[in-house]
């Protein structure tokens, strides 16, 4: 029988998924603020708000979750769909 402790990843430490979520949000902000640094080329009016392109992604994923959820609803089937029958 083996005693060894199973071996544990690297996400597996909180403070890891807290440093990720850190660098994330650092890597957003700094990739917003290249925005006041790099000229724009808008195609339209909108995009050359401040920050056009990360709120547009924000709320494209939120649409898409509520279609998703929306879609579960309508597609789902009950927890006894492929149980067996005995008639």
């Amino acid at each position: 029988m083996d005693t060894r402790p199973a071996a544990t990843h690297w996400l597996d430490d909180p403070r890891n998924v807290k440093r990720l979520w850190r660098g994330f949000l650092v890597v957003l902000a700094l990739t917003v603020l290249a925005g006041l640094v790099v000229p724009m080329h808008p195609h339209f009016a909108i995009e050359a708000l401040f920050g056009f392109s990360a709120w547009f992604g924000f709320l494209a994923c939120a649409a898409m979750i509520v279609v998703a959820k929306g879609l579960a609803l309508l597609l789902k089937r009950p927890d006894s769909y492929y149980e067996r029958r005995d008639d």
